[in-house]
């Protein structure tokens, strides 16, 4: 899919909306509009990539990290923690080619994922 038509680089560019809850020059944040927990976030970078399994430059995963931990702290979920989630393909339940990353706090959370 090109970076014109992805959901994802559409609500990065202010063409769909969105609540945002971070921005910074290369990651957006914003609410998940089918939660499943309290607290969902989606954590993309503002460049295209499609997937996990497309990424070439190491800190582009990286930062999507720090901007979870950073959420959960300001947002009161790390000291009793959060999951975070990359789906990469359609059998790892990738539903948008764009990488992004969950965010989900303010429930217990069960293993196996499903």
């Amino acid at each position: 899919m090109s970076a014109a038509a992805c959901l994802f680089c559409r609500i990065v560019r202010g063409e769909i909306p969105a609540t945002l809850v971070y921005e910074s020059p290369d990651v957006i944040a914003f609410r998940d509009i089918h939660p499943q927990a309290p607290y969902h976030v989606v954590i993309v970078p503002r460049a295209h990539v499609a997937s996990l399994a497309e990424v070439t430059d190491p800190l582009v995963p990286g930062r999507l990290a720090l901007v979870a931990a950073e959420l959960a702290r300001r947002d009161g979920y790390a000291e009793r923690g959060y999951r975070t989630v990359i789906n990469t393909g359609p059998d790892g339940g990738q539903t948008v080619f764009h990488l992004h990353l969950h965010l989900l706090a303010g429930r217990l959370m069960t293993w196996p994922p499903g």
